[in-house]
């Protein structure tokens, strides 16, 4: 276990405390006379998460630790930490509905794929449009945050979370694409040579059968002319 996948499990165990202290609004922290409510409190630690983020995937190429456990974790920690956010935003009334359902069904969509394609023995990463998602999803996220208490922001936020919904569906179908592209002729290679295999032992099962015939039959011939 190197250390990029270890601030990828971490980021896992960030999400319980975000969902925590989003949903309970009476909760409060005070330091040195200043009160630090849920909202900044959340703020934080989502913000902490997201930043393991980027500093997994640094190290990982700097280090040559690219692993295949890490390129299929680190989507799977995105995909819990944003997911379960929204739909924390959601209970607060912070967000529309229709909106996290999307995102959320497309997250469920690209990990089949991903497990799909993982079984085939092939991993499908991360595109730039699923980059450009999850920097647009932390803004968003942060902004509905802080609307929860400045309802200025409460516009600014709207106009971010239809960008995320853009961007979700724009990555989901470049997903999609690769997959068609790479996994499904895979999938059609491997077919056609379980077929042509099928189709060589049937010839050389008939082949032996109408040897073994053959022979017979002259065995049987001989044994008259005796």
């Amino acid at each position: 276990m190197n250390i990029p996948n270890l601030l990828t499990i971490l980021r896992i165990f960030f999400v319980p405390l975000l969902v925590a202290a989003l949903v309970q609004e009476r909760v409060a922290l005070h330091f040195r006379g200043a009160t630090i409510t849920n909202v900044w409190l959340a703020l934080g630690i989502f913000l902490c998460a997201a930043s393991t983020d980027l500093l997994d995937g640094y190290l990982a190429r700097r280090w040559r630790q690219i692993t295949t456990i890490g390129t299929l974790l680190d989507p799977i920690a995105d995909k819990l930490l944003v997911s379960s956010a929204l739909i924390a935003l959601v209970q607060v009334g912070a967000v529309q509905a229709w909106m996290v359902i999307l995102i959320v069904g497309r997250e469920f969509a690209v990990s089949g794929l991903r497990a799909i394609a993982a079984a085939e023995g092939y991993t499908i990463k991360a595109s730039d449009l699923g980059k450009t998602k999850m920097v647009s999803q932390v803004a968003a996220v942060s902004c509905l945050l802080l609307s929860i208490r400045y309802p200025a922001l409460v516009l600014p936020g709207k106009v971010l979370m239809w960008g995320v919904v853009v961007f979700a569906m724009l990555s989901a179908f470049s997903y999609f694409r690769k997959f068609w592209r790479k996994i499904d002729g895979r999938i059609k290679k491997r077919r056609r040579r379980e077929l042509l295999l099928t189709e060589q032992r049937k010839k050389q099962m008939a082949m032996r059968q109408s040897g073994s015939g053959a022979g017979a039959g002259a065995g049987l011939g001989g044994g008259g002319r005796m």
